[in-house]
């Protein structure tokens, strides 16, 4: 899928499938406090559907999500980022809705999210995503990824 419409908000200009640089997305990571893994967007952005990128007026990344899918109804939101001097400001907000449109539009049916309880005000109130049950084995834990037959 080309990289397709840039799209303006208040702050930031988002886009869809636009260029994003492995750097870039380390960069954002760090500035947040999380531990980014270098060569992790050179790896998986040709498996995914899509991302979205937020850029500020100097073209600094300052939001960010990857959407992953299983290559027909349903796509998965991964590594929503918001960089701190952006956060609070809707920018967050907007990259997910952006997300919900590309998935959409791609033909998906669903669009699956998992995220820690202190974001779900965000996921679920300011984005529209609504609980659901869901599974989840540790796979870095040898106990509980082991499987019962």
């Amino acid at each position: 899928m080309p990289s397709d419409d840039v799209v303006p908000t208040d702050e930031v200009v988002l886009g869809w499938r636009t260029p994003v640089s492995d750097e870039e997305v380390v960069d954002l990571t760090r500035s947040h406090g999380g531990h980014p893994e270098p060569g992790w967007w050179d790896r998986v952005h040709d498996h995914s559907l899509g991302w979205v990128t937020a850029r500020s007026a100097d073209g600094t990344l300052v939001g960010f999500v990857n959407v992953a899918w299983d290559g027909a109804g349903h796509a998965f939101l991964i590594d929503t980022k918001t960089r701190p001097s952006h956060q609070r400001r809707g920018v967050g907000t907007a990259v997910v809705r952006r997300a919900v449109e590309g998935a959409r539009a791609a033909g998906c049916e669903w669009l699956h999210v998992d995220f820690e309880p202190h974001l779900e005000g965000f996921y679920l109130d300011a984005c529209g995503f609504r609980p659901t049950a869901a599974g989840l084995v540790h796979l870095r834990t040898a106990a509980s990824a082991r499987m019962r037959p």
